[in-house]
């Protein structure tokens, strides 16, 4: 496969970066929303900076260092300086448990850690690892107190002049293959224990360059990180990809709330951003369909097809506008997006594109091309240098495990030769997900393998289908579908905010409240019953007062909420 891309032919980390330095160098890199951002040229001293540092503390080729900070500039600098001469960076989601973490510091067998001043006690309750030292990341500096001076010291006899304080340029240090390990990423998946995910520097530098036949993106491009940069979609899409153009990204200080995102939006006024779809949803739900179902009018009209698609176009430029007027890409992947708000999408005309993949394909497989057609519940193509294909598909619905070869299929999992073998077969990724692949090469997923139900009759049944259904109420924050006992039934939890003014909860008891919120889960049962296949209709909505636990990228963990 070739990419549009020169002198970037040997796909590595340090190259790619490179490239960009010596294209780009006086742009504007990385930086935090309302600050001045560093350039190209900048980044790179830094980077440099810290790869004396890692070097000049025994950090070598093949070396696990982990990274455990919220999303900032100095994020990027420690993860281009780990992978820039071998060593192998380890990401850690800012919301992974502490236990998690320290399950990864001893697994990884980590010899260094770079970490924010905000994740600095989950690492001072480590225990014992194998960790020598660590670099405050807001500082990009030694922390003194977690370092460990007795292994320094063992470094500096080995030394004939001691620790110098020298400036290592490129010539000095191992230039990684294409093939080395360059990051090693702990999945929190829906069904289990995370896993050690391998990807090489092909892996993550090929899925990098794959994304430009999705959307042309130039050095003028202005990015606004909102996903935690140790998820391979946010890494990927919003971090290697702007810099691999020239472009510009800037994070975000806060937890990214309503009023935080709205406010980023006004400051950076991004041109391209990358999201789950829990966050445009919301934004769906909560301020573009409230308006066009105040009223029994504004509702009777909003049903007339016409009507409807004249209303989502003018509420798509409202959109655009809160997005900071400029927006013209907005990546959408980590889970399913519901079928009504993609509808909405398509008729607000908002630049919108819906990726597939997995951590374990760094991440891209398939997207839709920004522009030209998206079929309604499609993942789009299959991305440059990726074939796809269904294994075993019915013979007449087609459907099948989707399966993949691509140059950022991973390495394999970490310490875990017997489960890799399970999910490579000839150099095909079996990906774990059911769907087709239609006449025009467009790739539909009907749901993960490990959740599907059997019907009565032998039928698939998807929860995720169901559940989006379900979803489509207001008052409806996320659902569940599972079996009980041989029957189907869903937990519901309820946007609670809304529910009180709904039945009034400040003027009728506990009691009657609780009756009312009874009476509509059945009403909501019957009425999305209606919308279902015969053999997928629910017996019983259960109340869910607490949230559901969910995954990074707000996927439910399901096996911790199965009866």
């Amino acid at each position: 496969m070739t990419y549009p891309y020169e002198n970037l032919e040997n796909f590595t980390l340090p190259n790619l970066l490179q490239r960009s330095v010596e294209l780009y160098g006086s742009n504007a890199a990385l930086g935090k929303a309302g600050q001045k951002a560093c350039t190209y040229n900048e980044l790179n001293d830094k980077v440099f900076k810290m790869i004396t540092m890692l070097k000049e503390n025994g950090i070598s080729k093949g070396d696990k260092v982990l990274l455990l900070s919220e999303n900032m500039p100095h994020w990027a600098v420690a993860y281009f300086a780990i992978t820039y001469f071998g060593a192998v960076v380890v990401p850690i989601l800012p919301d992974f448990h502490p236990s998690d973490v320290h399950h990864i510091i001893r697994h990884s067998e980590a010899k260094a850690i770079f970490v924010s001043d905000k994740h600095l006690a989950t690492i001072e309750d480590a225990g014992e690892t194998d960790v020598n030292f660590v670099i405050n990341l807001d500082a990009l500096e030694l922390n003194e107190v977690l370092t460990n001076h007795d292994y320094i010291d063992k470094i500096k006899q080995k030394t004939k002049d001691g620790l110098k304080k020298i400036s290592v340029v490129s010539s000095e240090l191992y230039q990684p293959k294409e093939d080395d390990l360059a990051s090693l990423l702990y999945t929190s998946g829906t069904t289990g224990h995370s896993k050690g995910v391998m990807l090489s520097h092909k892996n993550l530098v090929t899925n990098a360059m794959s994304a430009y036949k999705q959307v042309t993106i130039t050095p003028n491009d202005v990015f606004l990180s909102i996903l935690p940069l140790a998820h391979t979609l946010e890494c990927t899409v919003g971090l290697t990809v702007p810099l691999l153009h020239g472009s510009s990204v800037y994070y975000i200080d806060k937890v990214p709330t309503p009023s935080v995102l709205l406010k980023a939006f006004s400051i950076v006024k991004p041109t391209m951003m990358v999201s789950v779809p829990l966050i445009i949803e919301k934004i769906y739900k909560n301020k573009v369909l409230p308006k066009f179902t105040s009223s029994f009018v504004m509702r009777t009209i909003y049903k007339i097809p016409f009507f409807r698609r004249k209303l989502n176009a003018i509420a798509g430029k409202k959109l655009i506008e809160t997005f900071g007027g400029r927006l013209r890409f907005f990546g959408i992947g980590g889970a399913g997006i519901s079928r009504y708000v993609e509808k909405f999408l398509i008729e607000a005309k908002f630049p919108f594109i819906i990726g597939y993949g997995l951590t374990e394909t760094a991440p891209l497989l398939a997207g839709s091309n920004l522009g030209e057609t998206i079929k309604l519940g499609s993942t789009g193509l299959a991305m440059a240098g990726v074939e796809l294909a269904i294994k075993d598909p019915h013979h007449i619905t087609g459907e099948g495990e989707i399966i993949a070869k691509s140059p950022s299929v991973m390495l394999g999992y970490y310490k875990d030769e017997e489960k890799t073998a399970e999910v490579i077969e000839d150099g095909w990724f079996l990906t774990g997900d059911l769907g087709y692949i239609d006449d025009d090469g467009f790739l539909f997923i009907n749901g993960r393998s490990k959740n599907v139900i059997i019907g009565p009759g032998g039928e698939n049944i998807y929860p995720e289908q169901i559940e989006a259904t379900i979803n489509q109420n207001e008052a409806v924050l996320d659902s569940l579908m599972m079996e009980r006992d041989g029957k189907l039934i869903a937990k519901i939890h309820l946007d609670y905010e809304l529910i009180d003014k709904m039945f009034k909860a400040d003027q009728h008891t506990d009691t009657q409240v609780r009756e009312d919120i009874a009476n509509f889960l059945e009403e909501m049962r019957v009425e999305v019953n209606a919308q279902v296949s015969s053999f997928s209709r629910m017996v019983k909505f259960v109340e869910q007062i607490e949230p559901f636990v969910k995954t990074p990228t707000k996927k439910i963990k399901r096996y911790l909420h199965a009866d």
